[in-house]
């Protein structure tokens, strides 16, 4: 089993300093919004992923008038002690595992799967495809260091194709050298994409009927250029396009997933409480998919699941995380009574840590 037995936060977020020891399988994090719990669930998920779950700009990751932060937590896995450690300071970060620094930080992701449930999650279905994609590139992350180093390779060529695009006069013959690296990079990412997508709806669907109490038939829709013409072919067949609109207009970075229920967009048609529903079959079909490729389960971090799904949901949950299936979860919530009263039949597998304390 992977968990985490302490982690060390200083100048994170809110947090100066403030070190953490947890002891169960099951971790409730209580306190009124706004006092850190969770910034502590932020934490953990960056030292899994080497970045915040929520923040996209480092600097928002740093303590206000500060000028940089320190992570360090111990985690078990296979029942080896590691130590994780990251630090920020002057935008320089370094990540290190049992003190020895990564020169990539890609080959640190899928050491700790972890699997985050938060608010903000809604737009994977309301949003744009860029969410969309990122949910998927990092679950496929988790399972193959392989497709992230195909993913990073990939951007960095788009990257640099774009700025070429840009020039007055595009030269062909570095166009040639880039769509060959796109190509090299982009089609194995093409075919991870779809060929997981076509089995994992199966867990989706048998999630979201346990959660809803009912069977309504949810699908994915995976839009691809690539399904039709391989990459190369479209990045010939567009040169002259792309070099008037001055960007890359082909490749798996336009790709998106619709997601259905009962054939119907989800983001147009369902209700409140069927989009709901769904966000967590996904998360938790993810949750599987990770456990059943790594042998283990990984953390499960779950962000005020009280104020997001009615009660009927929340005890089904709440039932599946407590099975053998899953191993530690990390849970928040404003009312510490509520938490108790919801794991009342094993109240021994539950730590409760109060933000209050700070």
């Amino acid at each position: 089993m992977l968990s985490v037995s302490k982690i060390s936060l200083t100048q994170f977020k809110n947090y100066s300093h403030r070190v953490f020891h947890f002891s169960t399988r099951i971790v409730g994090i209580t306190g009124r919004n706004g006092s850190g719990k969770t910034n502590l669930l932020d934490a953990i998920y960056y030292l899994c992923f080497t970045k915040s779950y929520f923040s996209t700009a480092e600097h928002q990751n740093v303590q206000y008038e500060t000028n940089g932060f320190r992570l360090e937590a111990l985690l078990h896995r296979h029942a080896k002690e590691e130590k994780v450690v990251c630090t920020m300071k002057e935008g320089k970060k370094e990540i290190a595992m049992n003190d020895e620094g990564y020169e990539k930080f890609s080959r640190h992701i899928g050491q700790f799967p972890a699997v985050m449930i938060a608010p903000d999650d809604a737009e994977i279905i309301l949003g744009g495809s860029e969410g969309r994609r990122k949910w998927l590139d990092g679950l496929l992350s988790q399972l193959s260091p392989g497709y992230l180093d195909h993913l990073i390779a990939y951007h960095k060529v788009l990257q640099q194709r774009n700025s070429l695009l840009k020039t007055m006069q595009p030269i062909d013959a570095l166009l040639d050298v880039f769509d060959e690296q796109l190509v090299q990079h982009g089609t194995p990412v093409h075919e991870a994409r779809k060929a997981f997508l076509e089995t994992f709806i199966t867990q989706v669907q048998d999630r979201y009927d346990y959660l809803a109490g009912k069977h309504e038939v949810v699908a994915f829709r995976y839009q691809s250029q690539l399904l039709e013409t391989p990459l190369a072919t479209l990045l010939a067949a567009n040169r002259l396009r792309d070099k008037q609109m001055q960007r890359t207009t082909q490749g798996i970075h336009r790709d998106d997933l619709l997601f259905l229920l009962d054939e119907h967009l989800m983001k147009n048609s369902a209700s409140q409480g069927q989009r709901k529903s769904f966000l967590f079959a996904l998360k938790l079909a993810q949750y599987e998919a990770i456990r059943a490729h790594k042998q283990f389960p990984p953390i499960l971090l779950l962000d005020d699941v009280f104020e997001k799904l009615d009660q009927e949901r929340v005890s089904r949950l709440i039932k599946l995380v407590q099975g053998p299936d899953y191993g530690q979860v990390f849970i928040t919530d404003t009312h510490e009574e509520r938490l108790r009263q919801a794991f009342s039949d094993n109240p021994d597998t539950l730590q409760l840590i109060s933000m209050q304390d700070a």
